[in-house]
């Protein structure tokens, strides 16, 4: 067992989150190894070489666990990452840990080969659950309505359980299922249910599951004693491990069971690609290329300018109204024929001293309107025009077929 003074640096920050002002807690769930925030991990990271105090080195592994995952072919073989040697532990600490196929068998051939994996997530792969002969159930999760969490651990030396809680989010799991005649359970949640259990390897190795991440962050290890879970839970891995490796892959590749991860790692092969990486940048240029032509002042909308009104013909209708309402027909029908005949005059170039059948065939030919047709309009604007007394029908009537004339001519 482990017992250390807690950094000040790291109390402070954690009382200024969670302390008064009227400040609300900072619940987002980070698990990284620099935040300093309730549910960051920085304590967990930090005292690293407490628990194992003669590891040489403290790796940051942002790679996916398949050293080749993505690789090209070429990037295989001129591959230079360094190997290590000596007993090493991994240890992965995310809110969602989903490898795919061959992300989870190479988890599980570290642990064949004598390395310790430690996994503590709340969201596990099925595929690597499947493997191992595990299931997994919810137990407060995101769901919860009770701000406190309450675990267990055995100590590592006498076995005997210790329990350990605090007022924070209550997001943990628990296993359903196991082969007992290879799982060993090394911690369990608030009504006994088993979150934490090792499955060990003739090789040595051995893989680590804990679904209660929240317990190894900041605001639950800096509760009260909780430190103390912290130690027995890591503990179980050996005290002479020579290389630990903290993984940051899983924090940013969560769903990777089942099939490619995000866009960013295909955007990430297609780089990879000489041909697609030339073809990419290709593209980019085209499209500042563009930008820049497109981004240029152009020359302003030429607004559309409405064609004049034909004021006379506006005038004539409002005088026509006024005759209408004074009920002048006769004087009415005179304005109408004699607005009539100037348009002809000036529209097709035709004499209109006589309203003869010569000037109906004028007028037809150069229209294009019906014969028939123009030969009733005269006829009765020279009846209207000779009548004293002009109805209120027949004024319409005529004012009907001078409108079509005009419309058609």
């Amino acid at each position: 067992m482990k017992y250390r003074w807690v950094c000040w640096p790291v109390l402070l920050a954690f009382i200024t989150g969670c302390g008064g002002n009227g400040k609300k807690l900072n619940e987002r769930l980070t698990f990284w190894r620099k935040d300093k925030i309730p549910y960051g991990s920085f304590y967990a990271y930090e005292n690293l070489q407490h628990i194992f105090p003669n590891a040489s080195r403290v790796v940051i592994d942002k790679k996916s666990p398949d050293k080749y995952h993505n690789m090209s072919f070429g990037e295989a073989i001129a591959d230079t990452e360094p190997t290590y040697e000596g007993k090493q532990a991994y240890i992965i600490i995310a809110s969602t840990v989903r490898p795919d196929q061959r992300e989870a068998a190479a988890l599980l051939n570290l642990a064949q080969s004598g390395k310790h994996v430690f996994i503590s997530s709340l969201w596990i792969g099925q595929n690597l659950l499947d493997t191992l002969g595990l299931n997994t159930a919810l137990y407060t999760g995101y769901t919860n309505d009770v701000d406190s969490l309450t675990v267990s651990v055995n100590n590592p030396v006498t076995n005997q359980p210790a329990t350990f809680s605090y007022p924070g989010m209550a997001l943990d799991n628990y296993f359903n299922k196991m082969d007992s005649t290879v799982t060993a359970i090394l911690g369990t949640n608030d009504d006994g249910k088993a979150n934490f259990v090792r499955i060990a390897y003739s090789t040595g190795g051995a893989i680590y599951l804990h679904l209660a991440p929240t317990a190894l962050t900041n605001f639950f290890l800096l509760h009260k004693n909780n430190k103390t879970y912290y130690d027995n839970v890591l503990s179980y891995l050996p005290v002479s491990t020579d290389v630990v490796h903290w993984d940051e892959y899983f924090r940013y590749h969560a769903n990777g069971e089942g099939g490619d991860r995000s866009t960013f790692s295909a955007l990430g092969w297609i780089r990879k690609q000489p041909g697609l990486s030339v073809a990419w940048w290709l593209a980019l240029l085209l499209l500042l290329l563009i930008f820049l032509f497109e981004s240029k002042r152009k020359q302003r909308m030429i607004p559309v300018i409405a064609p004049l009104k034909n004021a006379s013909l506006d005038f004539v209708k409002t005088i026509g109204r006024l005759y209408f309402q004074r009920k002048d027909n006769r004087n009415l029908a005179h304005k109408m024929g004699a607005h009539f005949l100037d348009h002809v005059r000036n529209r097709y170039n035709i004499r209109t001293s006589a309203m003869d059948e010569d000037f109906v065939k004028r007028l037809a030919y150069k229209s294009a309107c019906d014969h028939d047709q123009l030969k009733d309009m005269v006829y009765q604007l020279k009846l209207a025009q000779d009548d004293f007394d002009v109805s209120d029908e027949t004024l319409l009537d005529l004012h009907r077929k001078l409108e079509e004339f005009y419309k058609k001519a």
